[in-house]
């Protein structure tokens, strides 16, 4: 009898050992696989380091029709009094009005905004940290890597949901300002919004169908853009088809629309190598034809903001890091990122007078020019 229970102990001492420990709960809310895969592999990852410690809950796909429902996803996650933190990416409207309900009855819980869709006044009054790629600066790097690879138009395609946005607007302006200095043509082309009728079945279908449109009327010189999570596979696919140039995700990252494009199966013990995704990305893209016409960040974005933002938010609990430490902050997000990328080299600042505001940029790289 003594003998079984040793053997019972020990397995429950090992099975706990497989997870790190935070003695406290984080709840994580990102998008399902069909609207944001990168932060629900984020995720899962963090699942898997830290098990039932994490509590990890989806918004709605159609998150502006059913706001209440991320709102009420978001606040029940409070009503764990072992949840000391909630990290949500991507911030999509309702996520301020979450906050502000939470804190009315749970000042001590920390959260985390990655990737906001409302304004950087609205999400920084709220939430203790905001994470986001440098939305402004990619205005100009955008167009700096269009001119590298030799694009003459660029298309830019987004609805008027997105360009409601403050960031993503300013974005596009700098995207045409910069276009104009360099003397590439910049054409904006209004899409079918994947949260409108249509939904993104027909937003899709609309970049299949209009890429080779663009590419009839501007030539093989034109590099394409679009705004939407949704919309980078068909794009990638239309591009591979018919020609022109993938100038980024909207999101950037190795994974972000290329294994759906290219027909690529991840094995579950390399989801998070980057190196040996984007060599796999690199050598398909070859493959089809693509080389110099595709490219993107080495660091998966969104599936960072997510890791990232759970170790800051245990850090800040924690009382180990002060939510305005921007050196801190960048240096929690760079070593998670080399978890995944080795050579990764992040580049961060605060949004003006927003200083828990942190805008992430990284140097892009082309398949079939760069080496991985």
């Amino acid at each position: 009898m003594m003998k079984r229970l040793l053997v019972v102990l020990l397995a429950v001492f090992m099975l706990s050992s497989i997870f790190a420990a935070l003695g406290f709960k984080i709840g994580v809310v990102t998008g399902t696989v069909s609207q944001g895969e990168d932060e629900y592999r984020g995720a899962e990852a963090v699942v898997k380091k830290y098990g039932k410690e994490i509590i990890h809950v989806t918004y709605p796909d159609k998150f502006m029709q059913e706001q209440e429902t991320t709102i009420a996803r978001i606040v029940e996650l409070a009503y764990d009094p072992q949840v000391k933190a909630i990290v949500i990416c991507q911030a999509v409207p309702g996520t301020t009005a979450a906050i502000r309900r939470v804190k009315e009855m749970r000042k001590d819980i920390v959260f985390v905004a990655a990737v906001p869709h409302e304004d950087p006044a609205v999400i920084s009054s709220a939430a203790d940290v905001i994470l986001e790629v440098d939305t402004p600066g990619r205005g100009k790097t955008i167009v700096e890597l269009a001119k590298k690879m030799g694009v003459q138009t660029i298309i830019h395609y987004s609805f008027p949901r997105h360009m409601s946005y403050q960031l993503l607007a300013q974005r596009k302006d700098i995207m045409e300002k910069t276009a104009k200095e360099m003397g590439i043509n910049f054409v904006f082309v209004s899409a079918p919004d994947p949260l409108g009728e249509q939904g993104l079945t027909g937003a899709q279908q609309f970049i299949l169908e209009d890429v080779p449109r663009q590419l009839a009327k501007y030539g093989p010189k034109t590099g394409f853009f679009s705004t939407n999570c949704g919309m980078q596979e068909p794009l990638q696919k239309a591009i591979l088809k018919h020609g022109g140039y993938y100038l980024e995700p909207c999101c950037p990252s190795p994974t972000h629309g290329f294994p759906g494009s290219l027909g690529i199966s991840i094995p579950e013990d390399k989801k998070g190598d980057m190196t040996y995704i984007l060599r796999v990305v690199n050598q398909k893209i070859i493959e089809m034809g693509g080389a110099g016409r595709f490219a993107t960040w080495p660091v998966p974005m969104n599936m960072l903001f997510v890791e990232a933002g759970v170790e800051i938010a245990a850090k800040i609990v924690q009382k180990k890091l002060s939510p305005t430490n921007i050196n801190g902050i960048k240096l929690v997000v760079t070593e998670t990122a080399k978890t995944k990328y080795p050579k990764a080299e992040l580049q961060v600042r605060t949004l003006d007078q927003y200083k828990n505001y942190y805008m992430f940029i990284h140097k892009s790289v082309i398949f079939g020019v760069d080496k991985f």
